[in-house]
């Protein structure tokens, strides 16, 4: 994730640890189609994979809005502009 500087070690760990829950959840995900698994409880933890990026996926793009708006006047924003984060917020819906 590139920093614009805004952005905090706890607000990149918070983004971390989603990403992290969602890996292992796709581990489970990967170790119960390999053990045949129940097709409904596959599909379960495959929604909760799907919404823990989805959530990690708008943190990011949060935290990308959050530094766009805090930019001390006079300074010059090397970030994403405006549209960029609306293309990026859209992509994931």
């Amino acid at each position: 994730m590139a920093s614009s500087g805004a952005s905090t070690p706890i607000d990149q760990g918070k983004v971390l640890n989603r990403l992290r829950r969602a890996q292992g959840q796709l581990a489970s995900v990967v170790d119960a189609v390999e053990a045949g698994g129940d097709c409904r409880d596959v599909v379960v933890q495959l929604a909760a994979v799907s919404k823990a990026l989805d959530r990690a996926g708008f943190a990011i793009v949060a935290l990308a809005m959050r530094g766009c708006l805090t930019v001390p006047e006079g300074e010059q924003n090397d970030g994403p502009t405006v549209e960029e984060l609306e293309k990026l917020f859209l992509s994931l819906s």
